[in-house]
């Protein structure tokens, strides 16, 4: 629980006892606080919210107890706390034709929050404006992901009670106490979506109200924040271990290169293997449920090939500490700090597809945690793009993971994952795997 909203929490309460209520009409306070909510509103200030995309113009406010958000203006307001599991409460009335969306999990930065984060849509169904859209644009859908049903809505002018839960991969919205959608993001499927939508792969983020050039009212807004709990090598829903904890089962040494290992015949592929085999092992090993590496060897391979999927890899680097992670056997999303050989001459963070020469080889922020420190990768791989989050932080978005190989093909439809070895110490633990299934045949 955020211990610095309790103040206003309390000043509240205090406020109900004296029978003046401001913005949390018909909210029993001291109920909402024994059931573990917090309030993210004062009903007085903005404190606890920034606004950002402000440009020359109305800003949002607050009067009688409620946030309005600009008509003539697109500005986002966001919290300055970040959450990862939890229940929020709010109230909104709408205008006619108005819109705006309620942020969840969004990063704060100046660009496209609805994609870069997600959005739970607010928005005047009824207007004839909005006849023809999408079902996944329609008030209370996880916009273009999940459709909500339709028919909660009050009319306008009159308030409307939002309910979101956001509990891992599963997202469910009750509007007026109907629930609208309740979805599992793992079992989004849709390409476009995967590709156009990295906000759907953020464990945490900040709280916003999106605003869209509409007068939107907002009040009562609460929040009761729930507990995530994590075992080492123990998988999320959905996902399987690549990495037991325990032994190298599933993995395999290196042998040359995918168009080399094409040309073997099964015979050579199988004796090759043999020998890479003990070498690996001869520079692998698990401990204390962590793979290592001890700096000498080669890069250690999935016995699976896989297409398209979704990873999670924590790792840790020595000084001066280079690596990466080969997707479908191709170099590579890459691990390094400042101080690594090879470091461009501005110096990058992990996390770029470092081999590409003709799109971007570089991360998009620096987010690397301090050298010995854990950091984790959360990949996404569809057809040739490729989304890598690092700690959290989005920092290669949509960008085509190039054949290094052979650099006029595409690349490979599947392959192995490496862990790779660049002459020095390695560790790695929770590798976890989500397949997706093969794209349809144009």
């Amino acid at each position: 629980m955020n211990t610095l909203m309790q103040p206003m929490l309390a000043a509240l309460v205090s406020l109900a006892s004296a029978g003046r209520l401001l913005a949390h009409q018909d909210v029993d306070l001291i109920e909402l606080k024994n059931e573990g909510f917090v309030s993210l509103f004062d009903g007085k200030t903005l404190d606890g919210w920034t606004e950002i995309h402000k440009r020359p113009g109305p800003s949002y406010s607050v009067t009688d107890g409620v946030i309005a958000s600009p008509a003539k203006a697109g500005n986002d307001l966001v919290t300055d706390q970040t959450f990862t599991d939890y229940i929020l409460r709010m109230d909104f009335k709408l205008t006619p034709g108005a819109n705006n969306g309620v942020g969840i999990r969004v990063p704060f930065e100046t660009n496209d929050l609805t994609y870069s984060g997600n959005e739970v849509q607010i928005l005047d169904d009824d207007d004839p404006q909005y006849a023809h859209l999408e079902p996944g644009q329609y008030c209370g859908s996880l916009y273009k992901i999940f459709a909500a049903k339709r028919g909660a809505l009050n009319k306008v002018g009159q308030w409307n009670h939002y309910e979101i839960s956001v509990m891992g991969r599963r997202i469910k919205v009750a509007l007026n106490e109907q629930t609208i959608v309740d979805g599992n993001l793992n079992d989004v499927m849709n390409r476009e979506v995967l590709r156009g939508h990295p906000g759907m792969l953020r464990e945490s983020g900040h709280i916003a109200l999106l605003g869209h050039w509409s007068y939107v009212e907002f009040r009562n807004i609460f929040i009761k924040e729930l507990p995530r709990t994590e075992a080492d090598n123990t998988p999320p829903d959905g996902f399987t271990p690549l990495f037991n904890g325990h032994d190298l089962d599933g993995w395999k040494g290196l042998v040359a290169d995918p168009p080399a290992r094409a040309k073997m015949s099964a015979d050579e592929l199988a004796a090759a293997q043999a020998k890479a085999g003990e070498r690996m092992r001869a520079h692998w090993q698990v401990q204390d449920g962590m793979l290592v590496f001890d700096g000498q060897g080669d890069n250690l391979c999935t016995t699976r090939d896989y297409g398209d999927f979704e990873m999670l890899v924590d790792w840790k680097i020595a000084p001066k500490g280079d690596s990466g992670i080969y997707l479908r056997g191709t170099p590579q999303v890459q691990i390094w700090e400042t101080n690594s050989p090879g470091q461009f001459a501005k110096p990058d963070g992990s996390g770029g597809l470092y081999n590409d020469q003709k799109n971007n080889p570089h991360a998009l922020a620096y987010a690397d945690h301090p050298v010995g420190e854990w950091n984790r990768f959360r990949i996404l791989m569809v057809g040739e793009k490729v989304h890598v989050f690092l700690n959290g932080q989005c920092v290669v978005r949509d960008t085509t993971l190039e054949n290094y190989w052979e650099p006029d093909k595409p690349i490979y439809p599947t392959g192995q994952i490496e862990l790779q070895n660049h002459g020095g110490p390695l560790w790695f633990k929770n590798i976890y795997l989500r397949a997706l299934p093969a794209a349809d045949a144009p």
